[in-house]
């Protein structure tokens, strides 16, 4: 990554006056769309919505209420709804607090668990007046998934199956960088990175994206520079849409999110946000440790799709995941797999997304 910015700071001075790296390639509009134009780019109706939590997060959601009009694809017919997580991107707004203050970025994936899983799941059945959904989550996405399911019965009764990509619950085995944060010590963790925002999208992303990205000899560059996180596989990656991934990948999360990750890596256990002393973390959970999720108090069916070269969801630590999950219905490896194939790979359809399908379709029998 420090290479990709190296580069960029070098272009910025040279590459637009001498064309010192390659000339640009034509960058795709969606470099600079938010979701909904996006999802009308392609020909999908768009609707967006705002989610309050709990505790005052707003959540930007959209929804894609059906296929195609006129269109020879054939779509599965399903009513689509891409929920988000407090701090990105698309949801950087609290009623109580402004996203400059160092309270509103107090939160790790424990409040996103909490909060604002169920509150977008409540929206959602509220608004569709359906009973239950099918959930999907991918990283992150898993793990706020087992904690919600795992702590909270009456959300985990309103899921009809949860599909978990990529899943995370231990990263004990991680080869990512993020061990290597791990080795920061907390209190200098924070002085490196602050208390508030780690990692934002911002317009600097959007250059990566334009300027550097697009360029012929410098795509590689970017590739590596995502695939030295996640695991590589050069063959699955779509380099024509490179400079979209880029423009809006990190999408940015709060210090102590990280922080909390880097505690998950240390102690290879499953469990909430350390608050740094007995006495802090009594205040906290009215006890001197942090509470443990238990996955085997997750009923929901669970259907795995996990990847043989993931650096985040290591293998080792989804096998010492799937013992746990007490109704597991389906679970597969892809051994080429990454963290981010099963997101934007181009054979991801064939590889996991008409296996969703086809289960979804099982389960309306």
């Amino acid at each position: 990554m420090w290479l990709l910015l190296t580069l960029a700071s070098l272009i910025s001075a040279l590459g637009s006056t001498h064309g010192l790296f390659g000339k640009l390639n034509p960058e795709s509009p969606e470099v600079t769309m938010n979701i909904s134009q996006m999802i009308s780019y392609w020909g999908y109706p768009s609707e967006e919505y705002e989610v309050v939590t709990e505790d005052g997060y707003i959540l930007e959601i959209n929804r894609i209420p059906y296929g195609k009009k006129n269109s020879e694809n054939t779509d599965a017919g399903y009513d689509v709804w891409l929920g988000n997580s407090r701090g990105n991107t698309w949801a950087r707004r609290n009623i109580y607090y402004s996203p400059d203050s160092v309270e509103f970025w107090a939160f790790s994936f424990d409040e996103m668990a909490k909060y604002d899983l169920p509150s977008t799941i409540d929206f959602i059945l509220k608004k569709t007046g359906q009973e239950k959904l099918h959930y999907v989550g991918h990283s992150q996405g898993t793990t706020i998934g087992f904690i919600a399911f795992s702590t909270n019965p009456k959300l985990a009764e309103r899921i009809t199956a949860f599909y978990a990509l990529a899943p995370v619950a231990t990263v004990k085995y991680t080869k990512s960088l993020m061990n290597k944060l791990a080795l920061i010590p907390p209190f200098l963790f924070k002085i490196i990175f602050g208390n508030k925002m780690f990692f934002p999208h911002n317009f600097f992303d959007e250059f990566l994206a334009t300027e550097v990205c697009t360029r012929e000899t410098l795509k590689l560059v970017c590739s590596d520079a995502l695939f030295i996180i996640c695991g590589f596989d050069n063959k699955n990656l779509n380099m024509s849409r490179l400079d979209v991934y880029v423009s809006h990948n990190p999408a940015g999360t709060s210090v102590q999110n990280m922080l909390h990750w880097t505690q998950a890596i240390e102690s290879g256990k499953f469990q909430g946000f350390d608050w740094g002393s007995p006495i802090q973390n009594m205040m906290h959970y009215n006890q001197p440790t942090p509470p443990s999720y238990n996955l085997t108090d997750m009923t929901v069916p669970i259907a795995v799709w996990s990847g043989g070269n993931d650096w985040l969801a290591d293998p080792q630590d989804v096998d010492l995941l799937l013992p746990k999950l007490p109704n597991l219905i389906y679970q597969r490896k892809i051994p080429p797999y990454n963290h981010l194939d099963f997101i934007w790979a181009m054979d991801a359809p064939q590889e996991v997304y008409n296996e969703i399908i086809s289960m979804m379709k099982e389960d309306k029998k």
